[in-house]
């Protein structure tokens, strides 16, 4: 059974850990969180990919043949690295002080609290002898805030996690993310010719090209394909915005009365499901071609849109049991990047939910509600046992 009193005083133990990244030490928060579980008598190891930033994977294990087990497993996996604490707090950051039903710190929603749902889950399946038929694995990972280069993606990529599901504990209020934008990252680098400022027109301004450039990028209307609009009609998402673009940093030139011969700037594109990278950056050098004779572009980051059907058994035994215990387990899609896209690759149905609260992560002051946790966690273990029976 749930026990309230103990999750709140984990959730203030966990607070207190410093687990900020950048820089991304983790190894004390690892250590707490593998010593919890070793308690509990699960299979417990841990996976290192950079120097004191362990990754901690659980399993209870089933009671069907070893092998049927592990193949039939579910996988919970919050993160427990947060972002830098900034300036301006009420409240210690570190500190998991308790004020009019919630608790307070870095990290409270985002994704401390989801973390600590998860380790009373299996402690409370282990108390109360649950004999679940499939293996039960929680991967408590870090680096999740700065690309999971260090966390999911090698746990993945290495094949050490393989289960048939996964749920990924990193959201708020209950929701049911379903559906993900994909991520383009681009430095599109502009080339001119430096010239006297007085005599300009002996030059070519690479930052008045770059200004032309991202004129047309951001009037540009994107295709279902990718491309052009004429590629076929874009439609509506029923939970995801249009596909976006954003100009993050730009920089160029050496001195005012100097033509400026390079000009860089950033490009945030975010596009939707059925949408196709290349499609999208042929598109994108096919503007900038338009401008610049002389151009590159640099791709820093590039993750693929994600989305599962609700229909999908595993999602449908989420949301029946939640709307059976009377909670609101809405389905929706996130615009910005999450973990879940990186189980496509790998052909593992994924989809995310997390019991934080709304608009409060990477803020000053963040806090989760105790009773959301609470309530999460009573939720997290009916439907664990729900898709055991399945």
């Amino acid at each position: 059974m749930i026990n309230k009193s103990r999750l709140v005083k984990l959730t203030q133990k966990v607070i207190r850990f410093n687990s900020v990244n950048p820089p991304g030490n983790e190894l004390a928060l690892s250590k707490f969180i593998e010593k919890d579980m070793r308690s509990l008598g699960l299979e417990v190891k841990k996976y290192s990919f950079e120097k004191n930033r362990p990754n901690i994977v659980a399993t209870l294990k089933g009671t069907l043949p070893r092998a049927q087990a592990a193949r039939e497993a579910v996988l919970i996996t919050p993160h427990f690295d947060t972002v830098p604490i900034g300036t301006g707090w009420k409240f210690n950051p570190l500190g998991g002080q308790i004020h009019q039903g919630r608790i307070y710190g870095r990290g409270a929603s985002d994704d401390k609290g989801n973390l600590t749902c998860c380790m009373e889950v299996m402690r409370s399946l282990v108390e109360d002898g649950a004999r679940v038929r499939k293996d039960i694995i929680m991967a408590a990972t870090v680096d999740e805030e700065t690309g999971s280069h260090c966390g999911i993606i090698p746990l993945l990529d290495k094949k050490i996690l393989r289960p048939k599901v996964a749920l990924i504990m990193d959201s708020d209020e209950f929701d049911t993310i379903i559906a993900q934008k994909g991520l383009l990252h681009l430095r599109v680098q502009i080339f001119g010719k430096k010239a006297h400022g007085a005599y300009n027109w002996r030059g070519v301004n690479s930052i008045e090209l770059a200004a032309k450039v991202i004129e047309k990028l951001k009037a540009h209307q994107f295709s279902a394909k990718g491309g052009s609009a004429s590629g076929g009609k874009l439609k509506k998402h029923p939970l995801l915005h249009p596909p976006t673009k954003n100009i993050g940093t730009i920089r160029g030139g050496d001195k005012v009365n100097m033509v400026a011969d390079f000009c860089e700037f950033s490009l945030d594109m975010r596009f939707l499901p059925g949408m196709k990278d290349k499609a999208v950056l042929r598109k994108i050098t096919e503007i900038v071609g338009s401008v610049a004779q002389k151009f590159k572009i640099e791709i820093d980051d590039l993750q693929q849109p994600y989305e599962i059907d609700r229909h999908h058994p595993f999602v449908k035994t989420y949301v029946d049991t939640a709307r059976r215990m009377g909670f609101k387990a809405t389905l929706k899609g996130s615009e910005g990047a999450t973990v879940i896209t990186f189980f496509k690759k790998h052909g593992i149905p994924a989809f995310a939910t997390g019991y934080g609260s709304s608009g409060t992560a990477h803020t000053t002051d963040e806090y989760a509600e105790v009773n959301k946790l609470y309530q999460g966690s009573r939720l997290l273990e009916r439907f664990l046992k729900e898709y055991d029976q399945q």
